[in-house]
Order: C-alpha cells, then sequence, then structure tokens
C-alpha cells in the first residue's frame, strides 16, 4: 500500500475498499448509531453511553470489511483519513452523492 500524504489523494483509495454495497450499508449504519449514541449521552449527561462509540462504529465496518468485502480496513494503516473518510462516505451517502 502506498502512503498517502492527503486526504484527497487518499479518499479515492478508500472508496475502492468499500465497492460492496453491504459493506457501504454496514458503515453507514454503524456510523449513524455512533450519532445517536453520541446525541443521547449529550442530552442525557449520561457519559456511560460513550462505551458505545468505538463498538458501534468499529464493529459494523468490520463485519462490512471481513464478511463482505473481505479486505483488511485501512483504519488499520490509516486511521485519521480512514475515519475522515467514513464521514465523508456517510455524508455523501445521506447526500445522494453515493448510493445506498
Amino acid at each position: 500500500m502506498s502512503r498517502y500524504t492527503s486526504f484527497r489523494t487518499f479518499y479515492p483509495f478508500y472508496l475502492s475498499q468499500h465497492a460492496n454495497r453491504t459493506c457501504r450499508r454496514l458503515h453507514f449504519v454503524g456510523s449513524w448509531l455512533v450519532l445517536m449514541v453520541l446525541f443521547t449521552a449529550i442530552t442525557t449527561s449520561n457519559w456511560a453511553w460513550l462505551w458505545a462509540v468505538p463498538v458501534l462504529g468499529y464493529g459494523f465496518a468490520w463485519v462490512g470489511h471481513f464478511f463482505f468485502e473481505h479486505n483488511r480496513p485501512a483504519t488499520f494503516t490509516y486511521p485519521l483519513y480512514s475515519l475522515m473518510g467514513d464521514w465523508v462516505m456517510f455524508w455523501q451517502t445521506l447526500t445522494g452523492k453515493l448510493r445506498f
């Protein structure tokens, strides 16, 4: 895997690692649940909810990669760019730019 020095050059690679529709859907659901958990923790001031953020975020994504995409999540090599990619992909899916 080549070294990416900018998110702009990384993101096309990131999308190529999410070609499987079920994988993308699992990422979307996991991201949506992360937002719901964050909202719940903030509105209730019950910070114990925050334990679920990495479990939901990574859990859904990794199931998508290991069982549907059959590749290694880019987060292992590019954690920050992958996190950014998750949220860009989530937004592009939500706004219809990427197919759900």
